[in-house]
């Protein structure tokens, strides 16, 4: 699955009035079935959750239960599958990137996916 996209970046003054910084918000896109058919269990997903994503994410993420939608390659049919969305909001650090990358290939590792879809938006953040 590829996604690309394009965002408006927040203006300063609206930042700066919000004493937010500069930050990424990273979305990562996981499928809950196995390429068999199978589903992944909870139990699975909150252990990934544990030892894979928190980890490398310890400031802070939310998980969200979505419907994934795309358009199989090969036959061009619709297809569609239970899945998580995972929103992480982060600083553009210098090793962001192996981060998100070392997550999204243990899971199609572990779990026997295709692929993780990742969107990238540049924003302003305050906690």
């Amino acid at each position: 699955m590829l996604v690309t996209g394009c965002a408006c970046r927040p203006t300063l003054r609206t930042c700066s009035a919000l004493n937010a910084a500069p930050s990424l918000q990273v979305t990562l896109m996981f499928g809950m079935m196995r390429s068999d058919g199978r589903p992944v269990p909870e139990s699975a997903w909150q252990a990934f959750l544990r030892t894979d994503i928190t980890p490398r994410f310890p400031n802070g993420l939310t998980v969200l239960p979505a419907q994934g939608q795309w358009r199989e390659r090969a036959t061009g049919a619709i297809q569609s599958e239970p899945s998580r969305l995972v929103w992480i909001v982060t600083s553009d650090t210098a090793h962001l990137s192996q981060r998100l990358e070392a997550i999204r290939a243990a899971w199609r590792s572990r779990f026997d996916q295709q692929s993780v879809g990742v969107s990238l938006t540049a924003a302003c953040s305050a906690f």
